[in-house]
C-alpha cells in the first residue's frame, strides 16, 4: 500500500503562543526579537505584522520605522519546543507516526487512517481544531513532498510547479540556481541529475529528489509522554471529605516516587472520584512552580473543596479515586543550607499564589510583567500569576519614565530650530513655553 502524508505547517505559532499565554490583544502587530550582535532582530512575526512587509531577520530598528506601533517581546524558542511536542502528542488521536517537522510543523504518517475520519479532508479539519493554531497543511504521498506543499505552495497541487525556495537551501546555493535561470522544481527535474551534481553540489539533488518523491525521508516519530497516574479501587466505599483526603495523600505519595525518578514535578494535578452509581467527579489544581510535595497539594484539594460552588456529593459513596498529573514540568533537587533546610522564601510565596488561586481562581491573582513599548501607560501588564514565568529582559535599562500621565492626552504643538532636532518651545493651553532641556526620543 502506497503511504500517505499529511503536513501541518502553524506559520504564526510564536506570536499565536505568547499572545494565548500572556492574553496579549490582537488590535496591534507583534513580532519576537533576539539578540544578534549589538542589534535586536525580529525572529518571528504575526500576521498583521507580515502583512505590513515586516520579516524574521530585520533588525527591530527598521521594523519600527516602518511600523511603529509594532509590539515587540523576547523570543522564548524553547516554549515555541514545548509547545509543538505538546501538540504533536495530540496528534496520536489521528494516527499514532506523529513527528515534529521543524521548524513550526508536525507531520503525519496518515496511510490506512483517514477512512477513520470520514476522509482526508476532514481529517486535515479535525487536525487543525485540535492543534487550535492558524495552520496550512496539504497531503502527498511522500513526506518531503508534503512539507514543501504546506510551506510554499497552496497546499495542492504538482511539486514541480513550486518555487527552488522549496528546496530549503542556503542562500547563496538558492541565488546560483536563479542566476542560471533556474525559478521551479520543475526546471531541475527536467535536468540530468549528474550534471546538476556537478554544477550544483550533491546537496541539491539530494533534496530535489526528495521532494519529487524518487528518494525516502525517514519520519521519526514522537514517543508518548509517560503517564504519570496512579489509583485505588475500595471493597467498600467511602464517603467522607477527610477519606477521599487521606487518599488523595496516598496517591500524591506514589506520584511524588514516579516524579522524583524522571526529576519531574507536576503543574497541574487532577483527581477523579468514582461513585458506585457510575457518576464521576472530576476537580483540579494547579502550582505556580513544579512541585511534587504531597502534604502542599493535599492542602489546595482541601481548599478546591472547601470552595466549591457545588459541594462535593458523594451518593452512596466512591468506589474509586484516580489521580493523574496532566502537565509537569522539569523539576532539580533543591541545595538545603547547612542546618538542612531549603530556603523558604520563594516557596512561600509560591504557596500563597497556589492557594489563592485555588480560592479565587486564576483571574484573581495577577502579577506585573514588564512590556517592551515606549508608551509608559502600557509599560506593564496584568497576568495570572500561575502563568506568569520570568522572562529574559535584554534591553539596557531605561531613563526614567513619567510617573503621572494626563488622561486624556492634552494636545501640544512642539516648535524645533531644525526639522527632526529636539524641541525648544512648545504650546500648551494657551501658553508658550521655552524648553531648557530635552531628552528622547526614548524609541
Amino acid at each position: 500500500m502506497p503511504r500517505r502524508y499529511l503536513a501541518l505547517w502553524f506559520p504564526w505559532l510564536p506570536c499565536e503562543r505568547v499572545r494565548r499565554e500572556a492574553g496579549h490583544s490582537c488590535s496591534t502587530p507583534l513580532a519576537l526579537v533576539v539578540r544578534s550582535g549589538n542589534a535586536l532582530r525580529l525572529s518571528a512575526v504575526d500576521a498583521q505584522a507580515a502583512r505590513l512587509g515586516l520579516s524574521p531577520g530585520m533588525t527591530l530598528a527598521d521594523a519600527r520605522a516602518l511600523c511603529p506601533e509594532l509590539e515587540s517581546l523576547p523570543h522564548d524558542e524553547q516554549a515555541d519546543t514545548h509547545t509543538l511536542e505538546r501538540l504533536t502528542a495530540r496528534m496520536v488521536r489521528f494516527t499514532p507516526m506523529a513527528a515534529l517537522d521543524p521548524s513550526n510543523g508536525v507531520m503525519l504518517d496518515i496511510t490506512a487512517c483517514a477512512h477513520l475520519f470520514g476522509g482526508e479532508a476532514e481529517l486535515a479539519r479535525q487536525a487543525i481544531a485540535e492543534a487550535g493554531f492558524t495552520a496550512r497543511h496539504a497531503f502527498a504521498d511522500h513526506a518531503a513532498a508534503a512539507r514543501a506543499l504546506a510551506r510554499f505552495g497552496s497546499g495542492e497541487g504538482d511539486v514541480r510547479a513550486l518555487p527552488i525556495a522549496a528546496l530549503e537551501l542556503p542562500e547563496d546555493a538558492l541565488s546560483g540556481l536563479r542566476r542560471a535561470g533556474l525559478t521551479t522544481l520543475g526546471d531541475l527535474a527536467v535536468r540530468p541529475m549528474a550534471a546538476l551534481a556537478a554544477r550544483f553540489g550533491e546537496g541539491t539533488v539530494s533534496r530535489l529528489r526528495a521532494v519529487l518523491g524518487e528518494r525516502d525521508t525517514p519520519l521519526t516519530p514522537q514517543r508518548p509522554p509517560v503517564r504519570l497516574r496512579a489509583q485505588v479501587r475500595f471493597p467498600e466505599p467511602i464517603g467522607r471529605t477527610e477519606d477521599v483526603l487521606d487518599v488523595i495523600e496516598t496517591l500524591l505519595a506514589e506520584l511524588s516516587r514516579q516524579m522524583e525518578e524522571r526529576r519531574l514535578g507536576g503543574r497541574r494535578f487532577v483527581v477523579r472520584l468514582e461513585r458506585t452509581d457510575g457518576a464521576r467527579r472530576r476537580l483540579s489544581v494547579d502550582t505556580s512552580v513544579p512541585s511534587r510535595d504531597p502534604a502542599r497539594i493535599v492542602r489546595l484539594f482541601r481548599e478546591r473543596i472547601e470552595t466549591l460552588s457545588d459541594p462535593l456529593d458523594p451518593g452512596f459513596g466512591f468506589d474509586a479515586v484516580v489521580l493523574g498529573v496532566t502537565r509537569a514540568d522539569p523539576l532539580d533537587p533543591v541545595q538545603s543550607d547547612i542546618a538542612g533546610k531549603a530556603s523558604a522564601e520563594a516557596e512561600g510565596i509560591a504557596v500563597l499564589i497556589d492557594r489563592l488561586t485555588t480560592r479565587f481562581g486564576e483571574g484573581g491573582v495577577l502579577r506585573l510583567a514588564a512590556r517592551d513599548t515606549h508608551r509608559p501607560e502600557a509599560a506593564q501588564r496584568h497576568l495570572p500569576a500561575l502563568r506568569a514565568r520570568p522572562k529574559p529582559w535584554n534591553e539596557p535599562p531605561s531613563q526614567p519614565r513619567p510617573l503621572f500621565l494626563l488622561d486624556p492626552p492634552q494636545p501640544i504643538t512642539a516648535m524645533a530650530s531644525v526639522p527632526d532636532g529636539p524641541p525648544h518651545r512648545l504650546h500648551w493651553r494657551g501658553r508658550t513655553h521655552r524648553l531648557v532641556l530635552a531628552e528622547g526620543p526614548e524609541r
